[in-house]
């Protein structure tokens, strides 16, 4: 069967129900299933490999995939280890599909701004742990999740090939080398190529420049720590790639509205499932 994309009506109510951060231990595969709603993944860490339906699909870092109701899937490749990824249910009623205005949306894309689906499927976890599934404001925000598939997908082609690629592999320097003393220049240094030119694709891409992109992978990092609660602030600064503690308090309530101490006493808590 071929890949479909789904075309959403706009400003109605997505029907929202439970959804949860899946990490994985390196055990198990996921089951042969169909299930009577849609459900979205998005990939943290990790590749994830589906079948739906017979098509089969490589789910990557920072790609979102679509499952339709009523096709039976499975994974065809045990979970490895390390392998993170969200997942949310939700239905939409075949008589919210006929409205006009409609965003298509692919079934399987890679996410321009993957740091505004982890901030969105954080606050959605967060709200699902603190007051229970709430079917219409959780289906507003799978509604903002879907328009990001949205959008990155018309990103995506108006984009000459070799541009994505740039900007995904400086992406993945940012991520995996965050909390080394690195810098939009010394990017393009690796990757051979112009500073100028790198930023202005990561910048029609991901919608940031490349220190902004930076500072939010090491914020991001800075959160995780915090929330663990081991190390001092001035550790954590130091851990996450900033020299200047007082620097990264600055920038980190800047980011968040409230101090690094605050945060950790404020952390979110998110329903976690393994295995």
């Amino acid at each position: 069967m071929p890949e479909q994309s789904l075309s959403l009506p706009l400003f109605n109510a997505i029907e929202a129900a439970n959804g949860g951060l899946f990490i994985s231990r390196g055990v198990g595969t996921h089951p042969r299933r169909a299930i009577d709603s849609f459900e979205l993944i998005f990939l943290r860490e990790g590749t994830l490999s589906l079948s739906e339906a017979g098509r089969n699909f490589e789910v990557s870092q920072n790609e979102a995939l679509i499952l339709w109701p009523g096709r039976e899937h499975r994974g065809t490749q045990p979970y490895p280890a390390g392998l993170q990824f969200y997942w949310v249910h939700f239905t939409l009623p075949a008589a919210r599909r006929k409205l006009a205005q409609t965003l298509v949306i692919p079934q399987h894309t890679r996410i321009a701004r993957p740091e505004q689906m982890n901030t969105l499927f954080r606050r959605l976890l967060n709200e699902q742990a603190t007051y229970g599934v709430q079917p219409v404001p959780s289906g507003l925000m799978i509604g903002l999740m879907l328009w990001e598939i949205g959008i990155s997908s018309a990103i995506g082609a108006q984009l000459d090939g070799s541009a994505p690629i740039l900007a995904s592999r400086a992406d993945t320097l940012i991520r995996t080398h965050f909390h080394e003393a690195i810098s939009a220049s010394g990017i393009a240094a690796k990757l051979r190529c112009n500073t100028d030119y790198l930023g202005r694709v990561f910048r029609r891409i991901y919608h940031c420049t490349l220190t902004e992109a930076i500072h939010a992978q090491r914020l991001r990092h800075a959160k995780s720590l915090l929330a663990e609660g081991q190390l001092g602030v001035d550790q954590v600064a130091q851990q996450c790639g900033f020299d200047d503690p007082g620097y990264f308090r600055r920038l980190f309530k800047r980011a968040e509205g409230m101090s690094p101490n605050n945060y950790r006493r404020l952390h979110m808590r998110v329903h976690v499932n393994t295995a």
